[in-house]
C-alpha cells in the first residue's frame, strides 16, 4: 500500500482543482489538502485555482458585499511587557515617544472620530506594562488606577459616552478582565498569530514574549467564547512559521468557533519589517503568498466566516485580494494612523469603493460588529450595548452615518 504524498510533493493543476472542489462542496478544507495546497501555492496554475474557489465560497454566503469599518485608533499605552522581535509599537518607558493616554486625550480623539462619521473606537495597547515597569505603576497610581485595565475600562466608557462603540485589543486578558470590559465594548479581539510553540524558542520571534505562548492565547479565545463576546482573531504571516503551522493556526480558529460560535472575524495579516527591530532585515513574504493564504483561509474557515485583509498592508494587491475571498477591509481611519504599522498609510475609502465596483462587488460601511451579529445575535451583547447599537446602526445592521458628512466620507 502506497503512503500518502508529502505536503510539498508537486501538485498538478488538475489535482489542485479536485481538492478545492471537494472543499467547496463540503464548506471546509481539511488539514492534509490545505497543507498540500499551501506548499504548492507558487506552482504554475495552483494559485489561480485557489482564487477561483475562494471567491466562489465567499459569494456563496456573503454575496457581493465587502465591508469596511471607519474607526479611530487609540493606542492607550505603547508600553508592553513583551519583546517580539518584529514589533515596532512597544516602547521602553525612557523612550521619547513612550506615551499613555489620559481620559481627556481619549475624549479628544473620540470627538474627532464622531465629526468624521466614525463609529468604532479601537483601543489597542501593550500587554500589562505595569508588570514590567515601576514607572508605569507609579503613573497609574497617581491617577487612581491599580492596573492598566482600570484605565482601559474608563477609556471605553469615555468612548461610549462620546458616541462611539469601543473595540478592545489589549493583548492577553483573563476572564475577569474581559467580564469587566464587556459592558463597555461592542467587541474584543486578540490575534492568535500562530499556534507554533517553536517560535517561542531561543532566537525566534516570540522568545521574549510570554504573552505569545499559544496556549495562553488559545485560553483567552476560549474564555471569550464562554463569556459570549464577539471576538476578532487572526493569523500573522511571515514571522518564521511554516506551512503546517499556518494551517494548524487556521484549524484552531475554526475549532474555537465551532465550540463557542463567537469568532466574528479572522484577519490574515502579513508581517511588515520595522526599523529598529531585530527582524528589520527580514523580507516580507511574497504578494502571491499573501493572496494565496487569504484564499486558503477562506476555504479552511468556510463561507460564513468574516475574513479580513488589512488594505494598508497590501496596497499593490487590493484587486487580487478581492478575488481571494475576503469580505472585509477592516478598520480605516480618517483621523488616526495605524500605530502598529505607521509606515503603511490607510487607502482612501473612495479607492476601496472603486476597486470593489470594478470587481463586481459593493462596499458597505459597518461598525465594530458585523450586521448579522447586530440583527440576529443579541445574546452576545451586554444590555447596555444592545441599547446603544440602534443609535449607530441602520435597520440592516450597517453603520449609521451622520447627515453632515461629505460624499467622500460616506462608504
Amino acid at each position: 500500500m502506497s503512503s500518502p504524498p508529502q505536503p510539498d510533493a508537486p501538485l498538478s493543476v488538475a489535482h489542485a482543482t479536485s481538492l478545492v472542489a471537494e472543499a467547496l462542496d463540503s464548506g471546509r478544507l481539511e488539514r492534509a489538502p490545505a497543507e498540500r495546497l499551501g506548499a504548492n501555492l507558487l506552482r504554475p496554475g495552483v494559485l489561480e485555482v485557489l482564487l477561483e474557489a475562494a471567491e466562489a465560497s465567499k459569494r456563496r454566503h456573503k454575496g457581493d458585499v465587502v465591508t469596511v469599518s471607519r474607526n479611530v485608533f487609540i493606542p492607550l499605552t505603547n508600553l508592553c511587557r513583551n519583546r517580539c522581535t518584529y514589533c515596532g509599537f512597544a516602547k521602553q518607558p525612557d523612550s521619547a515617544v513612550a506615551h499613555s493616554y489620559s481620559l481627556e486625550e481619549v475624549a479628544e480623539v473620540v470627538r474627532g472620530g464622531v465629526l468624521t462619521g466614525c463609529t468604532e473606537a479601537l483601543m489597542c495597547l501593550g500587554d500589562k506594562p505595569e508588570i514590567a515597569y515601576r514607572s508605569h505603576r507609579d503613573w497609574l497610581a497617581a491617577r487612581g488606577y491599580d492596573s492598566t485595565i482600570d484605565l482601559l475600562v474608563e477609556a471605553c466608557k469615555v468612548a461610549l459616552d462620546g458616541g462611539m462603540l469601543p473595540h478592545t485589543n489589549a493583548g492577553v486578558l483573563c476572564a475577569e478582565e474581559m467580564e469587566r470590559l464587556r459592558p463597555w465594548n461592542a467587541s474584543m479581539g486578540l490575534m492568535l498569530e500562530t499556534t507554533s510553540q517553536r517560535l517561542r524558542g531561543r532566537g525566534m520571534a516570540h522568545y521574549h514574549a510570554p504573552d505569545k505562548d499559544p496556549a495562553v492565547r488559545i485560553r483567552m479565545h476560549e474564555e471569550a467564547g464562554e463569556l459570549a463576546i464577539p471576538f476578532t482573531t487572526g493569523v500573522l504571516l511571515g514571522i518564521g512559521e511554516n506551512v503546517a503551522e499556518r494551517v494548524d493556526t487556521l484549524l484552531t480558529i475554526r475549532d474555537l468557533d465551532a465550540r463557542h460560535h463567537h469568532i466574528q472575524e479572522t484577519i490574515i495579516q502579513p508581517f511588515h519589517p520595522k526599523p529598529g527591530t531585530r527582524m528589520r532585515a527580514t523580507a516580507p513574504i511574497r504578494d502571491d503568498e499573501v493572496v494565496g493564504w487569504v484564499a486558503l483561509a477562506r476555504l479552511v474557515l468556510g463561507p460564513r466566516m468574516n475574513l479580513q485583509a488589512p488594505p494598508n498592508l497590501a496596497p499593490e494587491m487590493l484587486g487580487r485580494l478581492l478575488r481571494a475571498g475576503l469580505n472585509d477591509w477592516g478598520g480605516v481611519s480618517p483621523v488616526t494612523i495605524d500605530f502598529i504599522n505607521p509606515e503603511a498609510p490607510w487607502p482612501a475609502i473612495d479607492k476601496l469603493r472603486a476597486l470593489c465596483k470594478a470587481g463586481g462587488q459593493r462596499l458597505r460601511d459597518r461598525g465594530p460588529v458585523y450586521p448579522e451579529w447586530i440583527l440576529h445575535r443579541p445574546e452576545f451583547f451586554d444590555p447596555q450595548l444592545r441599547a446603544a447599537l440602534p443609535c449607530l446602526a441602520t435597520d440592516e445592521g450597517y453603520a449609521r452615518r451622520p447627515h453632515r458628512q461629505s460624499r467622500e466620507e460616506a462608504a
